[in-house]
């Protein structure tokens, strides 16, 4: 597929078709996250842009399987008086969820936040001896050679994950704001690293919801960020960490804001340190995962 001329909107909209048993939707590789699976912050922004949501939305996904890229999926769409559910499933075996997800049709500012830690108020500013997180080739949100993707490059110190993205035009749409995907990318990425940077390993980020405080122009930067010490392990199974990260524009303006929890996959950081290698210095691999990166 040549992407040159491709926005992410159009490149989901190509992706989805009638059936006969319903739509069905495939997923373009551009849309990875881990090695041959979607990014969870791609996921959640279909949940929001197959309920026909508006810009102003408290969204979240409940991801119950590994979703694989380029393979036809069952969507399931409801509408309902508190707002739409979304179920996504192998159309091959509709039976069995992948996703479960939700928009509420509410002002978003007015609706209840997850348990949990709160995101950041105010942007998170790192130390300047702050380091780079690793980045990859093709991950939607870091992979340098993503032609749709955000390319963006995180960092940490002692204290916080946070970085400074600019919008790039494939997430641009029709009216020159940001494309959501965007926002609930980045904020899952953020927490994501938050997550490894906890446990030392791996994962996948399982329960995500986000809140979009409405349309933001793409011709700006944005800053993203969350606090390490709320980064919480959970006491019954310490595998799941529970984050709070937020973004903001770069006057300091809440665009959105996220709780996502990620769970630790032991040993799966061995194949992604493997698969990072190339493009990261030993030092950041190692800084993320000691057991792995020698």
């Amino acid at each position: 597929m040549d992407y040159r001329t491709l926005t992410v909107d159009r490149l989901l909209r190509a992706g989805l078709r009638r059936a006969p048993g319903g739509w069905r939707l495939t997923l373009d590789p551009a849309f990875q996250g881990l090695p041959e699976t979607a990014h969870g912050g791609c996921l959640l922004a279909v949940v929001h842009a197959l309920a026909g949501a508006p810009p102003a939305a408290l969204a979240r996904a409940r991801c119950l399987r590994r979703v694989p890229l380029g393979v036809p999926l069952a969507v399931t769409l409801e509408d309902g008086l508190g707002g739409w559910t979304c179920r996504l499933a192998l159309a091959e075996a509709p039976a069995q969820a992948l996703v479960d997800g939700a928009v509420e049709r509410a002002d978003p500012r007015g609706s209840g936040a997850p348990p949990g830690p709160s995101p950041p108020a105010a942007p998170v500013a790192l130390h300047p001896t702050a380091t780079p997180l690793p980045i990859s080739t093709t991950c939607f949100a870091c992979g340098r050679d993503n032609p749709v993707g955000l390319r963006a490059a995180l960092a940490c110190d002692a204290t916080a994950v946070a970085g400074t993205w600019q919008p790039r035009p494939p997430l641009v749409t029709a009216d020159g704001t940001l494309a959501p995907v965007a926002l609930t990318a980045l904020l899952d990425e953020a927490a994501f690293w938050l997550g490894a940077l906890a446990t030392g390993e791996s994962g996948l980020t399982t329960e995500l919801a986000v809140r979009l405080h409405g349309a933001v122009a793409a011709d700006r930067a944005l800053l993203v960020g969350g606090r390490r010490a709320d980064a919480r392990r959970r006491a019954a199974d310490p595998r799941y960490v529970d984050t709070a990260v937020a973004a903001w524009t770069a006057e300091g303006t809440l665009v959105a804001e996220a709780w996502i929890t990620f769970v630790a996959v032991r040993g799966a950081a061995r194949r992604l340190v493997a698969w990072m290698r190339d493009v990261n210095p030993p030092e950041v691999l190692r800084r993320v995962f000691p057991a792995y990166a020698a």
